[in-house]
């Protein structure tokens, strides 16, 4: 393969701190590489001086006669006087980039619900994010350089710049190096990780679930002090492998070595005991939403919603950016009241939420992080029965990778990801049985999510999760539901089923303007008149049995799957009969997810 772009003997320091020594790697054709590592290690450094951003304090970095870079940074420098049109394709002619179908994919995928011609001043973070990406990406790179490309990206436009990736660099074409802490993405897109840590760029062969088990083997080898990080990288290794079956039938690494390293893993979570352990915290009834909904300005948001949520409940909430998910959220923790229907909570339940602020720590930002801590609790417990451990506020700061010099730092002058850990520290203080996470994954890296997600998976509570990080979605929840068209629904087939139906629903009818689109819903009539009595209640019974045949068939597709990687290579005749196999059943769970749709359009 052709080398791109090459760095010898990198080294770079702040005043305080020597960031690399004497690094040396290089870019060739076909290399997807994502870089991961702990926030402050240097990987953003690292970005910047291969891309020529940042000039190192000794080594060089040589690029190809030829080669184009192209460079996506963390911070936002779209020009406000600008339309979308402008930011996007510059002055080009209408006839030359609508004649590119790469163009044409870029802004369909990334930019349909904006008006086009609208300008760029007023658009939130999120759309301006996916404006500068599409404006990179409609560009002639060879090598692209992506700083945290999936923040404020939706589940669905991750899983676009996934699928646009992986079609434009191909393995024997161009370059690609990711900073990034979304894992679902590492393990999508990536063909090599790079592992930024103490000075050094460490490189492994594969995408994420490839470098744990490389880590995990490394470590094991090397007999490290580093006993906890170990653990929870087998831990995580021992969910990729049991958990997510979808990815791991992809052959991204050594199943039977994976296989001997997590023999002795235990399962991620004891789901009874915590079930039980919810139960006698917060008795039998948690919060039922019985036909409530919510309107805004005599329009309704949230259609009537009946969901019962039970003790210890682990659920994910998908869906657009103003679907409805704060205001469903909101019904559930008590911030908003339905405008129709009625919402009944047990009498010992206590909600506490994760939100987007900060909120929690803006009356603590003068005290350091060991009192703030301090004047909540002596001691926490995390687990149950023999398992129970009573951790203090300095071991739990530990477990959340906070070192000994930190705990006399005063809040204000904590990171962004530091912050995020504290705050929730001080939600799990206050021991609520019902917590909600709204987008808890932002400013913290890899190893503090699988952190993070360990903490998570011994709280025994109902734990309800909205989030763009797909990985930590399937991570931490049991079971994910949607919200389509101001309805919730349950997903049997997790993400890939709620990308499923949203690809659907985008094929229905032109893309448009979010206010546009709800506007011209609330206007027009219902295509089909909703049923009543006796024949409401059928169709009601029969969605539920369509839900459960869905769940069903999802589980017989991803056992088929994994049975089919496992599957003798040279059986040619069982292999055709497996796939064809896979096919009947997915072409039935097609059947059954149609007919889903046409009962819930009578149902109204």
């Amino acid at each position: 393969m052709a080398h791109l772009l090459g760095a010898e003997a990198l080294h770079l320091e702040f005043p305080t701190k020597v960031v690399f020594d004497r690094v040396s790697l290089g870019i060739d054709e076909g290399d997807r590489i994502g870089v991961v590592g702990r926030n402050g290690d240097g990987k953003s450094s690292l970005l910047a001086m291969l891309a020529g951003r940042l000039e190192p304090d000794g080594g060089r970095v040589t690029v190809r006669g030829g080669v184009r870079v192209g460079v996506l940074d963390q911070a936002d420098t779209l020009d406000d006087s600008l339309t979308i049109r402008e930011a996007v394709v510059g002055d080009r002619p209408d006839h030359e980039w609508a004649g590119d179908a790469r163009t044409r994919d870029v802004i369909a995928g990334l930019l349909g619900d904006l008006a086009w011609d609208g300008p760029v001043a007023g658009l939130s973070g999120g759309q301006r994010r996916r404006v500068s990406l599409a404006a990179l990406l409609v560009g002639d790179h060879d090598v692209l350089f992506l700083d945290e490309p999936t923040n404020h990206l939706d589940v669905e436009a991750i899983a676009w710049l996934a699928d646009h990736v992986k079609r434009r660099w191909p393995a024997n074409q161009g370059g690609l190096l990711v900073v990034t802490h979304d894992r679902w993405f590492l393990d999508e897109v990536c063909n090599t990780t790079w592992e930024v840590h103490d000075r050094i760029v460490e490189p492994f062969e594969g995408g994420y679930a490839a470098y744990i088990l490389q880590r995990v083997e490394r470590d094991r080898q090397a007999a490290v002090i580093e006993q906890r990080r170990q653990n929870l990288a087998r831990k995580e290794l021992a969910w990729l492998r049991r958990g997510a079956p979808a990815r791991t039938s992809k052959p991204k690494f050594r199943i039977d070595a994976a296989n001997v390293l997590i023999a002795d893993v235990p399962e991620i979570r004891d789901a009874t005991e915590l079930r039980s352990l919810a139960v006698s915290r917060l008795g039998k009834d948690v919060v039922d939403l019985l036909d409530a909904a919510v309107s805004y300005d005599g329009r309704e948001v949230l259609h009537p919603v009946e969901w019962r949520i039970a003790p210890g409940e682990r659920t994910g909430i998908l869906g657009v950016n103003g679907a409805g998910k704060s205001t469903l959220l909101g019904l559930v923790a008590g911030d908003v009241e339905p405008t129709a229907g009625r919402v009944k909570r047990g009498k010992t339940v206590k909600v506490a939420t994760l939100t987007q602020r900060l909120d929690e720590l803006e009356e603590h930002l003068e005290d350091p992080v060991r009192v703030v801590i301090s004047r909540l609790r002596t001691t926490y417990t995390f687990g149950s029965g023999s398992k129970a451990q009573e951790l203090t506020p300095g071991q739990l700061l530990e477990s959340m990778g906070f070192q000994s010099a930190q705990l006399s730092t005063p809040v204000k002058d904590l990171s962004g990801g530091q912050k995020r850990r504290l705050q929730l520290l001080l939600i799990l203080l206050e021991q609520p049985n019902v917590l909600i996470l709204d987008e808890p994954t932002n400013d913290l890296d890899t190893d503090m999510l699988a952190a993070i997600e360990d903490l998570l998976d011994s709280w025994p509570g109902t734990l309800l999760v909205v989030s763009h990080d797909r990985y930590f979605i399937e991570r931490v929840t049991d079971q994910q539901y949607a919200i389509l068209g101001g309805h919730l629904r349950h997903l049997p087939g997790g993400v890939d089923e709620y990308l499923r139906l949203r690809e659907r629903e985008r094929a229905a009818g032109p893309a448009t303007s979010k206010a546009t689109d709800a506007a011209a819903a609330a206007s027009l009539p219902s295509s089909s008149p909703a049923l009543s009595g006796q024949a409401l209640r059928a169709a009601q019974k029969e969605v539920a049995s369509l839900e459960r045949r869905l769940e069903k068939l999802e589980t017989q597709i991803g056992a088929a799957r994994t049975a089919l990687a496992h599957h003798d290579q040279s059986d040619y005749v069982g292999l055709g009969a497996e796939m064809a196999r896979i096919g009947e059943l997915e072409r039935e769970r097609d059947g059954v997810e149609e007919r889903w749709f046409e009962l819930t359009e009578h149902i109204g």
